[in-house]
């Protein structure tokens, strides 16, 4: 077997439903548990509106992972992960609320579309300052690939209410 150099990649955390702060701290002690998880690195919990959908403020955070895992069998794990923290996702709804959301937003360099599965860099991400804040903290030089510096999209998510809650839980693991 080949070994694989470690890629780094984002993934942005969420939920709305429950105690949404300690379903985000278990799901990054569950990332880092991953088999092909290095490092897992944490961003403060930001408090946002909801966007494009109804329900209770989110908790938001994102994560930079160091990993050995190819992206689909990152993003394999994230959903078995919320699976195992409840996650119902209703047919034919978008959006809903959640007990937890984990997204993969990037996954180095790569673009990567084998949509409807994986869609990296997220599609959205540059319009959604419950993205690009954490993502920021963790990188202040954070590029989205295809598109240019995750900063150059604070502008124009100005408006979008996000409040900083303070310390996510900064772990290493693997």
């Amino acid at each position: 077997m080949t070994e694989r150099s470690p890629v780094t990649a984002c993934i942005g955390l969420g939920a709305n439903l429950g105690d949404a702060p300690a379903a985000l701290r278990e799901a990054a002690r569950r990332i880092a548990a991953l088999p092909g998880v290095i490092s897992v690195r944490m961003s403060s919990l930001y408090r946002s509106a909801p966007v494009d959908a109804g329900g209770p403020d989110y908790t938001n955070a994102a994560a930079l992972v160091e990993t050995t895992l190819l992206p689909l069998e990152l993003l394999h794990g994230l959903q078995k992960i919320e699976r195992e923290l409840g996650r119902v996702r209703p047919p034919g709804v978008h959006n809903a609320p959640r007990t937890i959301d984990l997204d993969l937003e990037l996954y180095g360099e790569l673009q990567i579309s084998l949509a409807p599965e994986l869609v990296v860099p997220h599609p959205r991400m540059h319009e959604r300052a419950f993205v690009l804040e954490p993502l920021l903290e963790l990188d202040p030089e954070a590029v989205i690939p295809g598109r240019g510096p995750a900063r150059n999209f604070l502008g124009a998510v100005s408006q979008q209410r996000i409040e900083r809650l303070g310390s996510g839980g900064r772990g290493e693991g693997g």
